[in-house]
C-alpha cells in the first residue's frame, strides 16, 4: 500500500505581505507546500485552482475580505479547513467568520508564528 508523502498544501490570505512570507517561509521549513495570496480576489483564484488542506485567511484584505472568501467557498461547498488570523478582535467578527464556516480564529499580534505552525499542525494532525 502506498502512502502519500507529498506535503500538505497550505494557502496563506494576507494582504501584509511581511507576515505571509515569514509565515509561508516557516511553514515550508516545516514540511509543508505553501501558496501566498495577497487579496481576497487572488486568494478566490487560488482556491479555484488547486486543492488546498487548510487555509490561513485574514479578514482584512483589499478587493475582497475574507469574510467574501469564506462566503464564496459556503456558495460553493469547497469545505478546506479554514483558519481565520486577524487583527478584528470583535466578538461579532468572531462569530460571522466561524458562523461561514471557520474552524477556528486568532488575532495576529497574540501569537507568534511557531505557535500559529503549532496550530496548523495539530490540525492537519501532522
Amino acid at each position: 500500500m502506498a502512502i502519500n508523502t507529498s506535503p500538505k498544501k497550505v494557502l496563506i490570505a494576507d494582504d501584509e505581505k511581511a507576515i505571509a512570507k515569514a509565515l509561508a517561509l516557516k511553514l515550508t521549513k516545516a514540511g509543508f507546500a505553501t501558496e501566498v495570496a495577497v487579496n481576497g480576489v487572488e486568494a478566490i483564484d487560488k482556491i479555484k485552482a488547486t486543492k488546498f488542506d487548510l487555509i490561513v485567511l485574514d479578514l482584512i484584505m483589499p478587493e475582497k475580505d475574507g469574510f467574501a472568501v469564506l462566503e464564496y467557498m459556503r456558495t460553493k461547498k469547497i469545505n478546506y479547513p479554514v483558519l481565520v488570523a486577524s487583527n478584528l478582535s470583535q466578538e461579532e467578527d468572531l462569530k460571522r467568520a466561524k458562523d461561514l464556516g471557520a474552524i477556528d480564529y486568532f488575532i495576529k499580534s497574540n501569537l507568534s508564528l511557531q505557535e500559529i505552525i503549532d496550530h496548523i499542525k495539530k490540525i492537519l494532525k501532522v
